[in-house]
């Protein structure tokens, strides 16, 4: 699996912990105190340093480095201007039949509002749509937390 902002830990943590026991993370995030302190909440809760892989540098610098088909599942919660970059990324790194997954799909209810127009918001609406018209694309929006877009590889 994949991972484009480690922050805390907390979503690496969840993720490592539903992957089969020789699956890794590979964690990219611009912050290397972020991924400090994700390596310690990992080790604290007994994941073997091998699972994991943190990467510090812009997720749109490191993923293209990132082996193609390679991954089962992306998970994304990056700089929302960024995430149709993310999305191009992300469709190159997961193998067909994969899932890749967006946080904040609703950007804290500013997605359904036309009179929000800020940069972020459009770039997740332009995703919302990216999404959609893509045929090689499955895709759900979980109205849970911000909302989640998760979209499967088809081909």
């Amino acid at each position: 699996m994949a991972e484009v902002g480690t922050g805390t830990g907390v979503s690496g943590l969840w993720l490592l912990r539903g992957m089969s026991a020789d699956g890794v993370l590979t964690s990219v995030d611009l912050e290397a105190e972020h991924q400090r302190h994700a390596r310690e909440v990992f080790l604290a809760a007994g994941i073997p340093s091998q699972r994991f892989r943190l990467i510090a540098g812009s997720a749109l610098d490191v993923m293209p480095r990132l082996t193609d088909a390679g991954y089962d599942l992306v998970f994304v919660d990056g700089d929302k201007a960024e995430y149709g970059e993310y999305l191009e990324q992300a469709l190159r790194l997961v193998r067909p039949g994969g899932v890749i997954v967006f946080d904040n799909a609703l950007w804290h209810d500013r997605v359904a509002d036309p009179a929000q127009r800020d940069a972020e918001t459009q770039a997740v609406r332009d995703l919302l749509e990216q999404v959609r018209v893509d045929e090689d694309l499955r895709a759900a929006l979980l109205p849970v937390g911000d909302g989640l877009l998760a979209a499967q590889r088809l081909a």
